[in-house]
């Protein structure tokens, strides 16, 4: 995966330092997972601070999200509200509009109330640490969901998470690489274009999951891989690109729910019917035709879940490192329900 070191601005730094003033001790990060696996947090048993806030009537909770143009995040954003109401928290859900900027300056205006728990769906795998980092030195623990904060960015930054909560990624890339196998053949000729994400985590966890997977066909090839950006438009763009650079692809493995909709998008305006499209699951997209099959998430669930981690957490339990869930598959005459999307 392409890295780059991501530091915060002067600007940043200055609002983090008004904002934050000491710091508090926090567990060594934990060690960058191997090669084609998510990153396990540090253990949550080393000691999670406990803000004053946690023991309010109301617990505040800030959450920080993405985005609402994928329909991921706005299902997601309501398992978050829905579930903090029902267990007596109140919950503030910034929206970061896809800029790593934003969120960050978003959370540190957020920790400025002194909430219990920063819940966070990182806008980007490395950029995130840096929002961990300013949440670890305020004394609030963070719960990351979704988005993976990369491994060496937490290092790099000294930061630590209490749990991660989201996908079997992995698993899902291999559901995907199974269906293709099952429905095209196992030693069926294929050559395989990728829409990803090279600078998620997930992302290419779930890119890894689908290769090693895949490689149990020996006529199959990975000819090339282009970057989604996990947008509906970009992944059109790149997908129209991508078949105009390789016109022998008969599969395209789409590893985002955008992703898997642009490149429909693609495929239909070209009036290309030969290639087969499997991928994480469009929002209320029926599976047919040429768009084969697909891996769905339940964006509801997550954040609803991380709110119950959070309240056992306040009962006394002790948070497990990495919580990952199992994803559903959908093949051809099936739609997935609102809310199952990649």
């Amino acid at each position: 995966m392409k890295k780059t070191i991501y530091s915060i601005s002067l600007f940043a730094l200055l609002i983090a330092a008004f904002v934050l003033g000491g710091c508090v001790t926090v567990p060594a990060a934990a060690p960058a997972a191997p090669a084609g696996e998510a990153a396990a947090p540090a253990d949550a048993s080393a000691g999670i601070p406990r803000p004053a806030a946690c023991d309010a009537e109301k617990p505040f909770i800030a959450v920080a999200l993405p985005n609402l143009s994928n329909p991921y995040y706005v299902a997601m954003k309501q398992g978050f509200e829905e579930s903090a109401a029902a267990a007596g928290f109140e919950v503030e859900v910034q929206i970061a509009d896809n800029s790593d900027e934003r969120q960050l300056a978003q959370v540190l205006t957020m920790l400025e109330k002194k909430p219990c728990a920063l819940a966070l769906n990182g806008n980007k795998s490395e950029p995130a640490a840096a929002i961990v980092k300013s949440a670890n030195d305020a004394g609030v623990p963070v719960f990351t969901v979704n988005v993976t904060v990369d491994p060496e960015a937490i290092k790099d930054q000294g930061a630590v998470i209490v749990q991660y909560l989201g996908a079997d990624n992995y698993a899902g890339g291999q559901q995907g690489a199974d269906m293709v196998m099952k429905d095209l053949g196992a030693d069926a000729a294929l050559k395989i274009g990728f829409v990803t994400e090279p600078d998620e985590v997930p992302t290419v966890v779930r890119d890894q999951g689908f290769e090693d997977t895949i490689k149990a066909n020996p006529n199959a090839e990975i000819v090339a891989k282009v970057d989604g950006n996990v947008r509906p438009d970009d992944s059109m763009k790149v997908t129209t690109e991508l078949l105009a650079g390789n016109p022998d692809i008969n599969v395209i493995w789409a590893s985002t729910g955008p992703g898997t909709y642009g490149a429909l998008q693609a495929l239909q305006s070209l009036g290309n019917t030969d290639i087969q499209l499997y991928g994480f699951c469009a929002a209320d997209e029926p599976v047919t035709g040429q768009y084969r099959g697909c891996v769905g998430q339940e964006p509801y669930d997550y954040g609803a879940r991380v709110i119950g981690q959070i309240k056992e957490w306040l009962g006394g339990a002790t948070p497990a490192p990495e919580i990952l869930r199992p994803l559903k598959t959908f093949t051809t005459g099936e739609t997935p329900a609102p809310g199952e999307v990649g």
